[in-house]
């Protein structure tokens, strides 16, 4: 099997590399150089996994397949998405970027994980041993996917048709979540050292002259907010963070 993965702050690389290593699968973020469409010819099972924004696949990832759509051409597919209390159908979006029946879903499946987003009042932000009952948890789904994967089962989560309607409710903010993504402030704080450019996914930071510029080609996955030292970069909220996500 091969899995492919997109994380912005650590949460669904863990999850992707429970899940690769308890199946005895390859694991891919979808950010390594490699050539992925090739070494998909080797699969008959692909297994994705990303984390869920407004019950939608983050932008970074559903341009990834749709760019590699061949690669998932009557394979076998296995979608977990992470989240952080529901996101209704947000394993059957995946397959909103297909013709019908271009693949095989044998199991989706929702994983809830620590929440990143660390400067919105109503969300708090917990790192280390604070997550401990809630990565058991996270342990304990992923233990019995892995089982009932191997023993042949299959559930398809989020594909019914209250998840369903709770998603096209969730996804209603699609749009305006990507057009506010294209808002990124930096603070005064800001020292120009360069970390969020070296590590944004999207290659949309740029340091002119110690100044952080961008292209608003945000996907909101919050790595620069929980990365910069000084806390002085933001996206979609704009409060700087008191705490930041530490990531796994």
């Amino acid at each position: 099997m091969l899995t492919l993965y997109f994380s912005g702050t650590g949460n669904t690389k863990y999850v992707a590399e429970q899940i690769s290593e308890k199946l005895e699968g390859i694991c891919h973020s979808i950010e390594d150089d490699i050539d992925v469409v090739e070494l998909g010819k080797n699969y008959k099972r692909i297994c994705v996994c990303y984390p869920i924004y407004g019950s939608r696949m983050p932008r970074i990832f559903k341009e990834f397949v749709i760019k590699h759509q061949e690669l998932f051409h009557n394979k076998e597919i296995i979608i977990i998405i992470t989240q952080l209390i529901a996101s209704g159908d947000g394993a059957r979006a995946f397959i909103d970027v297909f013709p019908k029946n271009y693949f095989q879903v044998i199991y989706a499946e929702h994983i809830n994980m620590p929440n990143n987003v660390c400067n919105f009042f109503l969300l708090k932000v917990k790192n280390g041993e604070e997550n401990n009952k809630m990565l058991a948890r996270a342990d304990k789904k992923i233990n019995k996917t892995c089982t009932r994967i191997k023993d042949g089962v299959i559930i398809r989560r989020g594909f019914n048709i209250v998840s369903r309607a709770l998603g096209l409710l969730q996804g209603i903010f699609e749009n305006t979540m990507n057009n506010k993504g294209k808002s990124i402030k930096t603070h005064a704080a800001c020292n120009g050292c360069g970390l969020c450019v070296r590590h944004c996914p999207m290659k949309n930071l740029h340091l002119d002259e110690k100044k952080i510029t961008h292209d608003d080609n945000c996907s909101i996955c919050y790595r620069c907010v929980n990365l910069c030292p000084q806390k002085a970069i933001t996206t979609f909220f704009h409060t700087r963070p008191r705490k930041q996500y530490q990531g796994l």
